[in-house]
């Protein structure tokens, strides 16, 4: 994999996809700043850690679930390294059974593909109908991580900036605590 070991200021100079663009255009008009990181496609956790070294922040692990009807979505952002189990999270959402969406609502409702969502997709959930949700240890970061659309580039954010984001969408976070099985 390779990563381009420039750390740059806001966005790319060369045009990107529509969807990075309309991400871009909304940082920008909120007025956000943020560092960015170009590399190949990121396709595994062990990818990111060398993002992470270069980047100078934790990675954020993204996931996107839904419930068995597939009429419930959700958007989990932790730390890339805490293990998950869908039983905490359903238990603290109130849901019966979660477990990952499939790569068509991904594309229908957030405009990318498996191991590019991140927060800032949610500008393309105009319907509201995935519900933010956000670890604890996570919210109390100063900064946070995500992919703009596509997993080529990893952004840098003060948690606040991702926050005023995703709420400008529409998408007031639901915070949890899930357990770290390794504490």
């Amino acid at each position: 994999m390779n990563i381009d070991p420039t750390v740059y200021q806001g966005r790319p100079a060369q045009p990107r996809t529509p969807a990075e663009e309309a991400i871009y255009d909304r940082l920008d008009q909120l007025q956000i700043p943020f560092t960015r990181v170009d590399h190949d496609h990121a396709d595994t956790m062990e990818d990111c850690l060398r993002i992470e070294s270069v980047l100078g922040e934790r990675i954020c692990k993204n996931l996107f679930l839904c419930n068995r009807q597939q009429t419930q979505f959700y958007l989990l952002m932790m730390y890339g390294d805490k293990p998950f189990k869908t039983k905490y999270l359903s238990a603290q959402l109130g849901c019966a059974r979660l477990s990952f969406a499939d790569a068509g609502h991904m594309e229908e409702l957030l405009h990318t593909t498996p191991g590019s969502v991140s927060a800032l997709e949610l500008l393309f959930d105009t319907d509201h109908r995935v519900q933010l949700v956000i670890d604890r240890p996570l919210a109390r970061a100063e900064f946070v991580s995500a992919h703009p659309g596509w997993s080529t580039s990893t952004l840098k954010l003060r948690r606040e900036d991702l926050l005023r984001f995703v709420e400008d969408t529409g998408h007031p976070p639901v915070y949890v605590n899930l357990p770290d099985e390794a504490e």
